[in-house]
């Protein structure tokens, strides 16, 4: 076998037009997994060696080459050519240039296909670890902002219709508590994500003394996927967990871009965007426009479409390893990127948001107040029923007249107790869960490689 022929290659002829159609984009996209497909071999590698299946010289061998491909597959430097189809292939030929027949070796007691699952866990541990502090970050500045306008008066609307009295403060949190929500469901996708499925093989298991739970502790796993045959099973399972995680996420981003594309309208005024967040027309001069909250918005129903795309494809087939599932990357990585994006943008618009105090204390007619002057006249002994035929009776004629200062909601969440506090603690919570995710991804490399230094 030479070094440009597939791992499966027994010399047989492949015709050229099925070759192209098998390998697909797996040299492009496998770029991507490399950093992770090296950890993975590190940890597989000092395993067998341990277990006495690998000379301690050879494993030795094997370790520091990776060490030394790990920053060059991290550039996307190590080249994948369609005669290798992926970079499992490709890892594994630039190790046996670099140390020989011990190269040959590091396959043994592993499939592609738990060798692939296993670099995939890595990267989605690592994206999730990103995403969940990009998260972090938005609703960290949407607190902020509410902070800042907590007493700010901004009609409330339902139906697009005023409805009641609100502020931006209260707005805002409404973003804030709704992202903090997702924050606190990232965790269960991460614990789905946080099971090492090497030693899986084709999914029925190797025959050798494997330590399976070594290279998950190696790797940073808390535990070991235990069955082979669920460790196939979940091929795409855990990929459509975060993908339909970042899916909720969207649902809160798409609202919030809809509300500042309506506030920063000439008819509401309420904020403006500044001019560095809006493009121009070609034909009118007078025009910026709010490109950025509109494809934001189209990102998040373009994340919904990624995540039916990728469902498509790992649903609907028989258990067991499937050469189907090697289609989902695509649709995978296109979604953490899509979501990482649009997080970033939406992040750096909230604090530069330009807010019109004017326009919306203009906008806090009598007539948002009917509930409560009806409440008034409620907590004079009235029946809700009667205040609120007698209240609508006023609004009708067009003599209402409420008193704004009667009545103020106390309760948490209301407009006299928007919980900034518990919010703020609460992200707190989040951050330090975060950050203990990231030292344990940080300290992979140093149980893997780090005894290779002076």
């Amino acid at each position: 076998m030479t070094t440009a022929a597939p791992l499966w290659s027994k010399g047989l002829p492949l015709d050229a037009v099925i070759h192209r159609f098998t390998v697909g984009e797996d040299p492009q996209l496998d770029l991507l997994l490399l950093p992770f497909d090296v950890q993975g071999s590190a940890a597989h590698a000092r395993m067998l060696a341990e277990v006495g299946l690998l000379k301690a010289g050879d494993a030795a061998a094997l370790v520091a080459a990776l060490a030394e491909l790990k920053p060059i597959t991290e550039r996307a430097e190590l080249p994948i050519s369609a005669d290798q189809e992926d970079g499992h292939t490709a890892l594994e030929h630039a190790l046996i240039e670099r140390v020989g027949e011990a190269g040959k070796r590091i396959h043994l007691g592993r499939s592609r296909n738990d060798q692939v699952l296993l670099a995939l866990r890595l990267l989605l541990r690592s994206r999730l670890q990103g995403l969940v502090g990009q998260v972090h970050g938005l609703a960290s500045v949407l607190l902020d902002f509410a902070g800042q306008f907590e007493t700010q008066a901004l009609p409330g609307y339902t139906h697009l219709r005023r409805a009641m009295p609100s502020s931006l403060g209260q707005w805002a949190m409404g973003y804030v508590e709704g992202l903090l929500e997702e924050l606190q469901a990232a965790d269960g996708v991460w614990q789905r994500l946080d099971r090492c499925p090497l030693g899986a093989g084709a999914g029925f298991g190797v025959p050798l003394p494997l330590n399976r739970e070594r290279v998950a502790q190696l790797l940073g796993f808390s535990r070991v996927q235990r069955s082979p045959v669920d460790v196939m099973n979940s091929r795409g399972r855990q990929e459509q967990a975060l993908l339909d995680w970042l899916v909720s996420v969207a649902g809160t981003l798409e609202k919030l871009c809809w509300d500042l594309s309506l506030y920063s309208t000439e008819e509401f005024g309420f904020v403006r965007l500044p001019d560095a967040f809006t493009t121009g027309s070609s034909i009118m001069p007078q025009k910026r426009n709010p490109d950025v909250l509109e494809l934001a918005r189209g990102r998040c129903r373009e994340l919904r479409g990624i995540s039916e795309w990728h469902r498509q494809i790992v649903t609907g087939l028989p258990g067991s390893y499937h050469r189907d599932f090697q289609l989902h990357k695509r649709p995978l990585l296109a979604g953490l990127d899509a979501a990482a994006a649009t997080l970033d943008v939406l992040t750096r618009l909230v604090p530069v948001l330009q807010v019109n105090k004017t326009r919306c204390d203009a906008a806090m007619s009598d007539d948002l107040y009917a509930a409560h002057q009806a409440y008034v006249l409620v907590a004079g002994g009235q029946t809700f029923r009667d205040a609120y035929r007698q209240v609508g009776e006023a609004v009708i004629a067009g003599n209402f007249a409420p008193d704004r200062a009667a009545l103020s909601a106390t309760h948490i969440g209301g407009l006299g107790a928007l919980g900034l506090n518990l919010a703020e603690q609460d992200l707190a919570h989040v951050a330090h869960w975060n950050a203990t995710k990231r030292q344990s991804l940080d300290a992979v490399d140093g149980r893997l490689f780090g005894w290779l230094s002076p």
